[in-house]
C-alpha cells in the first residue's frame, strides 16, 4: 500500500517484493482478524482476547500505513495524499477503540492495491519481453569461413552473420546473400512478412520464416532498432500526462481541503465512523489512476501497432492536430534510386542489366549503387581495365569491347552518338558498348505504395491542410504532390526554411504535424505541435528530435496514431468523470452519514470499486485495431 505500489502500474523487482511482503502482512492480519470475530461470537464474554488479536491484526499492517505515510511526507506527490488518509483514518480507529476498522480498513486498501496492480495493462510485461528480443544467439561467419555460435551481445558492427530458417535475426542488418520472409510484427508491427533480398536492411529480432540469409552487422545494442525501440518505451513510461501534472500542482490543497471536512463532519455529527468515511472515501486513487492507466494502455498499444510513443502527453497533442507538413525523400518515397524505365535503341532490355549492373559496381555513386542491385553479384560480367570518370561515369573492357555507363557528357568525350536525352526530372544514365549507344536508363525515387491512401486518410481525419516540404526540385516535389493529392508545395526548402514555415503555420492558428526522416527535418519535427519520425532508415537526430517513431516507417499509421489518440482522450475523460464523479458522491454520502455503521469500510470497498472502474474502461483500449490498411484506392 506504498506511495509506490498505489502510483503506477508497473513496478521494479524491489517494488514488487514490497508489494509480496504488503500481501503477506495482509493475509497473516486478515487471518487474526477473522480468529478474533469468531471468538468474539463464540465467547463474547471475553472481550479482551477478541480486541487483542483484532489489535495484534492492526499492528501487522499499521507497519506499511505508516511507513508510506512517513515516506510520502518526505517525498510529497500525488499518490501519496492516499497513504497519509489512510494512516489518519487508521490513527483515527485506534483513538475511539475501534480496533475492528482500524485493522479492516488497510487489509481492504491493501488487497485493493494488488488487484490494481494485476488489472493494470502491464507494460512493463511488454517491454521486457521486447527485451528477451534484444538477446539471443547469433551464428557468426569467421574469416575462414568457418561458423560459431556466439551471444549476439558480442557482435559488432561490419561482422558477417548466417541467419537459417527458424531463427531469429541477431542484429540490425544488411542482406549479404540469399533470400527469404522475415516475420516482423515484434518490432513493426505489421503482420505481412517482410520480403528479404541482397540489399534489405533488416531487423534484430525478427524471424526467418524461410530461407538462408547471410547478413553485416550495422547496429547491435541500443543502438539497434529494437533497442531503440526498448528505449522509447521505458521513456514513455516514466513521462506525466498533463491532467497528471496538473492534479500534483493542488495536491496539498486537496489535503487540507479534505482534513477540514473530516473535522466539519465529526463536530456537526458526532459520529467517528463518518469521519473516518470521509477521509477513506476522498482518497483519490481512481483519479490518480485515470490519467496514467490510458496513457499506459495507449503506449502499449501503439507500441503492438510499431508506433513508439516518446512521452504520453502527445497521446492527448495528437487527437487536436489540423494541418500536415510532410518530407519528401524517405517520407512520401522510399529515399534511394531505382531504376524506372529504360529508354533503348534495341529491343532487348533485360539483357541490358547485367551490363549496367557490372559496370555500376565499379563505382560509389549513388546512381551507379542503384544500378548495381539490378542483378544479383554472381550474373556480374567480368570487367578489366576499369576507369572511373569522376563526374562522368564508368569505363571498362569487356570480352564484347569497351563498355561506357554514365552521363551524357561521357559519350561525348568517347565521340559515341547517343539517341535524343529524354526529358526527365531525376537522374539519367546511358549505357554504350563497343563504340554503340545502346539505352538511357531512367532513375527516380519511388513513391511509397500507400502514400495516396495514407494522405487521402489524413484528410477525412481532419487534417486537410496539407504541405509537401522538401530541399528537392520544384517539378520533382509538383510531380509527387500531384500523385499524392497534396496541394501546397514548397520546394529546395533549407533546414532553417522548413522551421520557418513550421512557425508560420503554428502562428497562423494551425496545429501542425510534422513527418520526416532527415538530418534536414530535425528542426521542424522539434518545432511542429507533433513530430513523426520514420524509424526504419531514419536519422538518428531525426529520431531524438521526434515525439512519435514510426517503426516500419509505413505512412498507413499517420491514421492510426490520430485515432488512437482520439480514443485515448475519450477514454481519459471518461475515467477522469468516473475518479472525480465516484470520490465527490463517496464522500457526500459519508460526510451525511450515509454509509452506515461500518462507513469507513464500506468507503474503502466503494473506493477500490471505483479504481477498478478506471483500470477495466483504460483496459478497453487494448482492444483498439487497425482498419483493414489498404495499399491502393479501393484494394
Amino acid at each position: 500500500m506504498s506511495a509506490q505500489t498505489a502510483a503506477v502500474p508497473m513496478l521494479s523487482s524491489a517494488e514488487q517484493r514490497t508489494a509480496a511482503r504488503q500481501l503477506t502482512l495482509a493475509m497473516l492480519a486478515l487471518g487474526l482478524l477473522a480468529l478474533g470475530l469468531v471468538w468474539r461470537a463464540w465467547s463474547p464474554e471475553q472481550t479482551g482476547v477478541s480486541q487483542l488479536l483484532l489489535g495484534v491484526a492492526s499492528l501487522l499492517v499499521a507497519v506499511p500505513v505508516m511507513r508510506s505515510a512517513w515516506y510520502s511526507l518526505r517525498y510529497p506527490s500525488l499518490h501519496g495524499i492516499t497513504d497519509q488518509l489512510i494512516a489518519l483514518a487508521m490513527l483515527g480507529a485506534w483513538a475511539t477503540g475501534d480496533l475492528l476498522t482500524a485493522a479492516l480498513l488497510p487489509i481492504i486498501m491493501i488487497f485493493g492495491h494488488v488487484l490494481e496492480e494485476r488489472s493494470v495493462i502491464g507494460s512493463q510485461e511488454a517491454i521486457h519481453a521486447l527485451g528477451q528480443l534484444t538477446r539471443s544467439l547469433g551464428r557468426k561467419v569467421l574469416a575462414d569461413g568457418s561458423i560459431m555460435e556466439v551471444d549476439n551481445a558480442t557482435l559488432r558492427p561490419g561482422d558477417t552473420v548466417e541467419v537459417r530458417a527458424g531463427d531469429r535475426v541477431p542484429a540490425d542488418g544488411r542482406v549479404l546473400s540469399g533470400q527469404a520472409s522475415l516475420d516482423t510484427a515484434p518490432i513493426t508491427g505489421e503482420s505481412v512478412p517482410l520480403e528479404a533480398e541482397v540489399g534489405t536492411e533488416v531487423f534484430g529480432g525478427a524471424i526467418n520464416l524461410d530461407g538462408l540469409l547471410r547478413l553485416e552487422v550495422t547496429r547491435t545494442g541500443q543502438e539497434s532498432t529494437l533497442g531503440k525501440v526498448i528505449a522509447l518505451m521505458q521513456n514513455a513510461e516514466r513521462s506525466k500526462p498533463p491532467i497528471t501534472r496538473l492534479l500534483e500542482r493542488y495536491a496539498g490543497s486537496y489535503l487540507v481541503l479534505v482534513l477540514l471536512l473530516a473535522a466539519v463532519t465529526w463536530f456537526v455529527t458526532n459520529d467517528a465512523q463518518a469521519m473516518l468515511a470521509v477521509l477513506v472515501a476522498a482518497c483519490p486513487c481512481a483519479l490518480v489512476l485515470s490519467a496514467p492507466a490510458t496513457a499506459i494502455a495507449g503506449i502499449a498499444v501503439a507500441a503492438r501497432h510499431g508506433i513508439l510513443i516518446r512521452s504520453s502527453a502527445f497521446l492527448e497533442e495528437l487527437a487536436d492536430l489540423t494541418s500536415l507538413v510532410v518530407d519528401k525523400t524517405g517520407t512520401l518515397t522510399y529515399g534511394t534510386l531505382r531504376l524506372q524505365s529504360i529508354e533503348s535503341t534495341s529491343g532487348d532490355q533485360l539483357s541490358l542489366l547485367p551490363l549496367a549492373a557490372s559496370l555500376g559496381s565499379a563505382s560509389s555513386h549513388p546512381v551507379s549503387r542503384a544500378l548495381a542491385g539490378l542483378v544479383e553479384p554472381e550474373k556480374y560480367l567480368p570487367l578489366t581495365d576499369i576507369h572511373e570518370r569522376q563526374g562522368l561515369g564508368v569505363v571498362a573492357m569487356t570480352s564484347q569491347g569497351e563498355a561506357a555507363l554514365g552521363r551524357p557528357e561521357l559519350f561525348a568525350q568517347l565521340g559515341i552518338e547517343t539517341s535524343l536525352v529524354p526529358n526527365h526530372d531525376g537522374p539519367i544514365a546511358g549505357l554504350a558498348l563497343d563504340g554503340q549507344f545502346l539505352a538511357w536508363l531512367l532513375l527516380a525515387d519511388s513513391i511509397k505504395p500507400e502514400a495516396r491512401v495514407a494522405m487521402a486518410e489524413l484528410r477525412t481525419l481532419g487534417l486537410g491542410r496539407q504541405l509537401l516540404l522538401t530541399g528537392d526540385r520544384q517539378s520533382v516535389a509538383s510531380t509527387l504532390a500531384r500523385e499524392v493529392g497534396i496541394a501546397d508545395v514548397q520546394a529546395q526548402a533549407l533546414p532553417e526554411d522548413k522551421l520557418k514555415r513550421v512557425m508560420t503555420e503554428i502562428d497562423n492558428g494551425f496545429r501542425p504535424m510534422v513527418v520526416g526522416d532527415g538530418i534536414n527535418d530535425s528542426l521542424a519535427l522539434k518545432a511542429g505541435v507533433v513530430g513523426i519520425a520514420m524509424g526504419a532508415g531514419g536519422a538518428d537526430i531525426a529520431l531524438a528530435s521526434a515525439d512519435i517513431v514510426l517503426i516500419g516507417s509505413d505512412l498507413r499509421r499517420l491514421g492510426t496514431c490520430v485515432r488512437l489518440s482520439r480514443q485515448c482522450r475519450q477514454t481519459l475523460q471518461v475515467n477522469v468523470i468516473i475518479g472525480l464523479g465516484w470520490t465527490l458522491a463517496i464522500v457526500a454520502f459519508a460526510a451525511f452519514g450515509w454509509l452506515g455503521a461500518a462507513g469507513a469500510m464500506i468507503a474503502a470497498l466503494l473506493h477500490n470499486l471505483s479504481t477498478l472502474l478506471v483500470l477495466g474502461n483504460a483496459g478497453r483500449l487494448l482492444r483498439f485495431q487497425e482498419p483493414l490498411l489498404k495499399v491502393q484506392d479501393g484494394g
